[in-house]
């Protein structure tokens, strides 16, 4: 994950081999591609209620645990109304 560099200082998303889905702003990265994420938000996808935002601050993340990471497009992320999405939660990557 060498081309992080360029996503320090902007809104990222990450998904987890747990399925969660993490949104915040890149504040660092390490060689073993830990990532620190500054105003940081679990996103929680429900298939029955919209989506909820739990706040966490200032997040670090184990770089093994990162399935994904992507760049927000931060004025089509505020004019989604996440209270209208509905969605199944990503399931665990199991290994056998």
């Amino acid at each position: 994950m060498s081309s992080l560099q360029g996503y320090v200082d902007r809104r990222v998303l990450l998904v987890l081999q747990d399925g969660r889905s993490i949104v915040g702003v890149l504040a660092g990265y390490d060689q073993k591609s830990n990532i620190v994420l500054a105003d940081s938000k679990e996103r929680v996808y429900s298939s029955d209620e919209g989506v909820e935002e739990i706040p966490l601050g200032l997040y670090l993340v184990k770089g093994e645990m990162i399935c994904l990471v992507g760049e927000i497009d931060e004025e089509v992320d505020k004019s989604i109304d996440l209270s209208t999405i509905r969605a199944d939660p990503i399931p665990p990557i199991r290994y056998s």
